[in-house]
């Protein structure tokens, strides 16, 4: 694949909780904006139950793509956190018990890290360890996959770690974009001033999304890279020589 993959990265969030709706995630907001203050990006992101047939194909699919990816969630001790079997399976070893991660759980623990909460040390074969700074049970990774608690409090500084580890050369371009409310106008009517917009500037892309309510709208609009203002002076100029009204820009 082209167009710098390495600045490309993918999220996977595990956990029923979110599925059925008993936790709200907040996993793809924050990443995305993570991503985004380097001048990566996030190219994906899969929600996936706590099911272990389930789990392991996707990781197996996950692990074949060079994209690199964080996964959030299941990796406790408790019997529905299936993460560290299934990826260990994936990959096609094994689950050992890693003496870092135990020294490490034992530490903030004592005798209590036994019998059950120790289980987190039970790692993929030849894994390498993510510290945790909330409490000390680390994550891990296998390859370019992070794999983190499904707790925000811990995940985000750990993928804060992971990125500064391993990415810290990879920063890409900041994202810009600039929006025009057009007004007045069916979206079918956009569709010859767009196709005839693609390609004019390659940094960007253009997109069109509509606004329902009590004054119908279309907010139309450019996300890249690079200089954006000529680029979206261009797109007002094409709207003024169709005819189409619209209202201020809006920046992000």
């Amino acid at each position: 694949m082209n167009r710098q993959m390495s600045n490309f990265f993918g999220l996977i969030v595990i956990g029923d909780e979110i599925l059925f709706g008993q936790r709200q995630d907040s996993h793809l907001s924050y990443f995305r904006e993570l991503l985004g203050s380097r001048g990566l990006k996030l190219t994906r992101c899969w929600l996936l139950p706590d099911d272990a047939p389930i789990l392991t194909e996707h990781l197996r699919f996950s692990f074949q793509s060079k994209l690199p990816v964080f996964i959030c969630g299941g990796i406790g001790a408790t019997p529905d956190d299936l993460t560290r079997a299934c990826a260990a399976e994936a990959a096609g070893c094994t689950l050992v018990r890693h003496p870092e991660a135990a020294a490490l759980i034992e530490g903030r623990f004592g005798d209590s890290a036994h019998p059950t909460r120790i289980r987190m040390a039970d790692l993929p074969e030849k894994c390498r360890l993510i510290p945790n700074p909330y409490n000390q049970i680390p994550g891990f990774s296998i390859g370019q996959h992070y794999f983190l608690p499904g707790f925000p409090e811990m995940a985000r500084p750990m993928a804060e770690w992971v990125l500064d580890q391993y990415y810290a050369e990879k920063r890409g371009e900041i994202i810009e974009e600039t929006s025009l409310q057009v007004i007045h106008t069916p979206e079918s009517s956009l569709v010859p001033i767009m196709e005839a917009f693609a390609g004019r500037f390659p940094g960007f892309k253009l997109y069109s999304l509509p606004r329902l309510g009590e004054t119908p709208s279309i907010e139309l609009g450019l996300r890249g890279s690079g200089e954006i203002k000529p680029a979206m002076d261009a797109l007002a100029a094409s709207l003024h020589e169709a005819g189409i009204p619209f209202l201020s820009t809006k920046a992000s």
